[in-house]
């Protein structure tokens, strides 16, 4: 969802380099040297306003965290968290999602999360949608042997599209939810915004975990 522009939003994000990097090729295969450290790396593609990150990095701190999203007023909005937080374990790229291979070396990143994402319905869109073949080749290259894939949505046609797409593609499923805060899975889940708006409304939230 295309977020209302916020004139405040580029200029707090140039203001903080630290926190937000913007040309983020310029760090593939040493973003261990941006961490100061060797923890494993998980990154979050359209992190939207940040909710999801922000917590799995409080909850977390031996692990390192990235938020990636192209939206400036989004990167912002999340910005404004981490900069409350300073959460030394968690960087945001404001950045096209689709080049992960210009942006990490082969096998840097240890899990990669899909939060709600655009479900692109129509059939010509089908490319775009972050579960198709093209993305998952670029998942393959970046993730280390023993990474994988979480991937949670309200949209059940994108998650049936998905679960094909997966399989196809040659991947083994580690779990699959069709209710997810139905499930013993809900006792460690961190929401997106979106999650708790739409499961607040009754809506089922999908959830599936693999790996290549």
């Amino acid at each position: 969802m295309r977020l209302r522009n916020k004139p405040w939003a580029k200029p707090l994000i140039e203001e903080n380099p630290d926190f937000v990097v913007t040309e983020p090729t310029k760090l593939k295969g040493k973003w261990h040297t941006r961490f100061q450290n060797n923890n494993p790396i998980f990154v979050e593609i359209g992190m939207g306003k940040g909710r999801f990150i922000v917590e799995m990095a409080k909850k977390n701190p031996e692990k390192n965290y990235i938020g990636l999203e192209l939206q400036t007023v989004a990167v912002g909005i999340a910005l404004k968290k981490q900069l409350e937080e300073k959460l030394p374990n968690l960087q945001l790229i404001c950045a096209n999602g689709s080049g992960l291979g210009e942006y990490f070396e082969k096998g840097e990143i240890a899990g990669i999360y899909l939060n709600f994402s655009d479900p692109w319905p129509k059939k010509r869109q089908t490319k775009r949608r972050l579960t198709y073949k093209t993305f998952l080749e670029q998942y393959k290259e970046v993730l280390d042997s023993d990474g994988h894939i979480e991937f949670k949505t309200d949209n059940q046609g994108l998650f049936e599209y998905s679960l094909v797409s997966m399989n196809n593609f040659g991947m083994k499923f580690d779990g699959v939810w069709l209710d997810l805060h139905s499930s013993p899975e809900a006792e460690d889940n961190v929401m997106t915004e979106y999650e708790e708006k739409f499961s607040k409304k009754g809506q089922p939230i999908f959830k599936l975990e693999a790996h290549f």
